[in-house]
């Protein structure tokens, strides 16, 4: 398996040539977002198409939100969704270190309509959101939403001509995927400038998307340091995943990151891109190679469900009285990145 460079800054990457060019154009593109996942795992995208515009009204939305009172957004408070939408209050989360994030968030996903057979049937992640009353915000976020799944699918066929594989080999597998979309606040204390934002973690999907409206975010290189990733305008940062580490067995790599020392309020709006819930992830068989480790297979959506019950406050006292359990196979927290390959030596 590959490891991380010790890069001090991240690769930007102009992806206009995948989505509109040749052959050859879109092959040169790959072979960035190639060269970035393998040596660092995040990188700046530009030439997505996104209008300003739209992340204008996004952050727009999202303040009118996180500015209402604690009893209006609890009333859309994610337990009590059967699915994993809606309100997130600050200390709902916690990640496996241990310490409690500083931040509120709200988060939706791919809806379905409440007769859907998956949502029906109990799936924890599949069905409707949660949307709270508030004039225009379904609206706008929504019309986000749909066109950074869009770029999600983009890069999607990017990274699989990085790897040599057919364009749709992997999209074929995003018809009504978890992908979600968290709006987060980082609310700012003077009186605490170093608290914790998010603690250290890898995202659980194939990438991520992350638009931002501050400094904050910090990447941990080969070395062990961590080189911070402010935002850059009118780029998304993008980060690998732990589905796509698995699926390029460690070829691509999911580096741990975090949200640290918020100088500032701040917004973040990261899409988690994932694949179908039931899609069945298992190393490419032509990159397993004799002698070098090979991670054991996980279904994609199972293992979001078990990585956030296992790091949310309500889904954790949800599985403590029964009523939830995890998946069959499931992995613990920090089973990807930089401290589960420090804890398992490569050979």
């Amino acid at each position: 398996m590959r490891g991380l460079s010790d890069f001090s800054q991240l690769p930007l990457v102009d992806i206009s040539g995948l989505r509109n060019g040749d052959a050859a154009a879109q092959l040169a593109v790959a072979r960035q977002l190639g060269k970035a996942a393998r040596e660092v795992g995040f990188l700046y995208v530009t030439g997505h198409g996104v209008a300003p515009a739209r992340f204008i009204e996004l952050q727009r939305a999202a303040a009118e939100f996180f500015a209402l009172p604690l009893a209006e957004k609890m009333a859309v408070y994610i337990g009590h969704s059967r699915n994993h939408r809606g309100y997130v209050p600050e200390g709902e989360e916690v990640y496996a270190g241990g310490t409690k994030d500083r931040k509120e968030a709200y988060d939706l996903s791919f809806e379905l309509p409440a007769d859907d057979a998956d949502y029906l049937a109990g799936n924890p992640l599949l069905g409707p959101n949660q949307w709270p009353s508030l004039p225009g915000f379904r609206e706008a976020i929504g019309a986000y939403y749909n066109e950074v799944l869009a770029v999600g699918k983009d890069l999607l066929r990017g990274f699989a001509l990085a790897i040599d594989e057919p364009p749709e080999n992997f999209c074929s597998h995003v018809n009504r995927p978890p992908s979600q979309l968290r709006l987060v606040h980082y609310p700012f204390d003077p009186a605490d400038p170093d608290a914790v934002g998010i603690g250290g973690h890898t995202d659980y999907e194939c990438f991520t998307l992350l638009h931002a409206s501050a400094p904050g975010l910090e990447v941990l290189n080969g070395a062990g340091e961590w080189i911070a990733a402010p935002p850059v305008p009118g780029a998304f940062v993008v980060n690998i995943g732990d589905m796509l580490e698995l699926w390029t067995n460690g070829e691509f790599i999911a580096t741990t990151h975090r949200v640290q020392k918020i100088a500032e309020e701040r917004y973040s709006f990261p899409l988690f891109f994932n694949v179908d819930y039931h899609t069945r992830i298992a190393p490419l068989p032509r990159l397993v190679r004799e002698g070098e480790p090979t991670r054991a297979p996980l279904v994609a959506g199972e293992h979001l469900f078990a990585q956030t019950s296992q790091s949310f406050g309500y889904l954790k006292a949800r599985l403590a009285s029964g009523e939830l359990s995890l998946p069959e196979g499931s992995v613990g927290l920090s089973s990807f990145g930089q401290a589960a390959r420090q804890a398992k030596p490569e050979g």
